[in-house]
């Protein structure tokens, strides 16, 4: 099998950068397409082809899939790239891409469908034997009557969740059965403008979860493998602030445990690519939510702890290779910890569009700063807030925290304002430094700070 030639890069910002040096390693040929905002970013300058699809709303460029794939054909690539977010999860995105002649890197758009609905992922799981949350075991009916009845069943408190909801919308927690039938309308009604569908589905509400995910891969060779676990439960308003690895608590044995039942749970979808498993964590059990199937912003704490490039193995595979090591040879160093750097105000969290005056990265021994960000550059208004994702590597936790505080106080960002003093907040943090916070406990924070 011969490895890929030319990749059409089709995202932005600091993933985009990401794929392009992975690329580089392997000796593959990178097309930037951009919008009109975008001339400027780091990959685009330093890309083999670049090719502008459109102004600067994501509707008209980054979301335009024939604007994308005509680029694929004029530029002559043989694969589409698509990052996180935009189109990574877009069905039918990978399936017109593939249709078109391309390889898209990531699964089939039969497995991006099964995994993207929320009802039949969770069948899926149940049948691999991945642990799941109890509930309703499909989409809720009209009859009244049964729904009080799986609800007492499963004991509340329960959430009502939108089939094909995801990043914290069409969610509804009921404590008590008077509420019930109000809920459902209204998480359906919520549903069906947000995602057209407004199927919903009944789960036990847990108080207090953790939130940890399985990272794993799979080949076209019938081979999957598990790469440790990631802790992503500082969260606000349910997105992740600050992600590690691995998980503090998690035993070899239960690591093992749970990271086989996913990778056995992709060969039976016929998974192919990168993909997270994400769990909720409680009372020593693990309960599974929701799987993404396409590389993940937290992806570098697990590369840290493990040695292993995700984004070359995604490029591998799609070029029909396998995986290039064995389960047995992955072995967990070591810890990581990693803050995501937004342009936004620290304290009411609205974004901070504009121009970079100054820029000073930090460095040092177990820093990796991963950025497309430079000084001069201007943080566009139209798209996600991210500008730079700080990681940290240490023989120990305590290790990764102390040179993630070091790194934070040497990073100066001038011209905009970013959430640094966020992270130096959550980092000097009592129960965060013990570790095992759950997934609501950096909002109650804020609220106290409030």
């Amino acid at each position: 099998m011969l490895m890929l030639e030319k990749v059409v890069i089709a995202n932005r910002g600091e993933i985009a950068l990401r794929i392009l040096r992975a690329c580089k390693e392997l000796g593959i040929k990178t097309v930037a397409v951009h919008s009109t905002a975008d001339r400027e970013l780091k990959h685009v300058l330093l890309a083999d082809e670049t090719i502008c699809i459109g102004p600067a709303p994501s509707v008209k460029s980054y979301l335009n899939i024939p604007a994308i794939i005509a680029a694929a054909e004029v530029s002559g690539a043989d694969a589409i790239h698509p990052g996180y977010g935009f189109l990574s999860e877009n069905a039918d995105f990978a399936e017109q891409v593939e249709r078109s002649g391309f390889t898209f890197i990531g699964p089939t758009a039969d497995v991006i469908r099964l995994m993207g609905d929320k009802v039949s992922a969770i069948n899926a799981m149940k049948k691999a034997g991945v642990p799941c949350v109890p509930g309703s075991d499909g989409p809720l009916g009209s009859d009244m009557a049964k729904n009080k009845e799986i609800a007492k069943c499963i004991g509340y408190p329960v959430i009502i969740k939108a089939s094909g909801g995801g990043g914290g919308r069409g969610m509804r927690v009921v404590r008590g059965e008077s509420a019930l039938e109000e809920s459902i309308a209204m998480t359906k009604a919520e549903a069906k403008a947000a995602f057209n569908n407004d199927m919903v589905y009944m789960e036990k509400y847990l108080e207090n979860p953790r939130h940890v995910e399985i990272q794993v891969l799979a080949d076209t060779h019938g081979n999957a493998v598990y790469l440790a676990e990631r802790d992503c439960s500082m969260q606000r308003r349910h997105q992740k602030v600050v992600e590690e690895a691995p998980a503090p608590g998690i035993s070899e044995e239960v690591r093992r445990d749970i990271g086989s039942r996913c990778a056995k749970a992709c060969v039976e979808i016929g998974y192919r690519g990168a993909g997270t498993f994400e769990f909720l964590y409680e009372n020593g059990e693990f309960y599974f939510i929701e799987m993404n199937t396409r590389i993940q912003v937290e992806h570098p704490v697990t590369e840290m702890i493990t040695g292993v490039d995700l984004v070359k193995e995604q490029l591998r595979i799609a070029s029909g290779l396998p995986i290039s090591f064995k389960q047995e040879d992955i072995q967990v160093k070591g810890h990581a910890m990693e803050c995501r750097i937004n342009a936004e105000d620290p304290n009411t969290f609205l974004p901070s569009p504009g121009k970079v005056t100054h820029l000073h990265s930090p460095g040092g021994l177990g820093v990796r700063w991963d950025s497309h960000v430079y000084a001069g550059y201007t943080v566009p208004p139209h798209y996600d807030s991210m500008i730079a994702k700080l990681i940290t590597y240490g023989d120990t936790r305590e290790v990764a925290i102390r040179r993630m505080q070091n790194a934070l106080a040497e990073t100066i960002i001038s011209g905009i304002k970013t959430n640094i003093p966020l992270h130096e907040l959550i980092l000097a943090d009592e129960n965060f430094q013990k570790g095992g916070t759950n997934i609501h406990y950096l909002e109650k924070k804020l609220g106290m700070r409030d």
